[in-house]
């Protein structure tokens, strides 16, 4: 099952938006998703065209995550849903996400 999603880094002062943008390299890659107390899963990134250079990455990223069946199931059974942004420059999880947010998402998105 496929579950897509937009990751954007907003930041209104362009000084700031470049210097964060520079420091924060391979964040896309860092993003995470966890049924339960399985391993993270982690998105498949930007697959129409690179988002990032050698110097910055991009405010904008566009990614997919491949669930598993199980995860699934799981998720339509009550699992608990997390997610989270593991990267050195930039740390954050909700662990677990509000219970209704998780439903509406599991209604919507991951249809058994």
């Amino acid at each position: 099952r496929n579950w897509k999603a937009t990751f954007m880094l907003e930041y209104d002062d362009p000084q700031e938006r470049k210097a964060r943008l520079a420091r924060l390299i391979g964040v896309e890659a860092a993003v995470w998703l966890r049924v339960g107390s399985g391993k993270p899963i982690e998105p498949i990134c930007n697959e129409d065209l690179p988002r990032a250079t050698a110097t910055k990455t991009s405010a904008v990223h566009f990614m997919r995550f491949e669930l598993s069946e199980e995860d699934a199931v799981a998720l339509h059974q009550g699992a608990t849903l997390s997610a989270g942004v593991s990267h050195p420059e930039y740390h954050h999880s909700v662990a677990p996400v509000p219970d209704f947010i998780r439903q509406s998402l599991t209604q919507d998105i991951l249809q058994p």
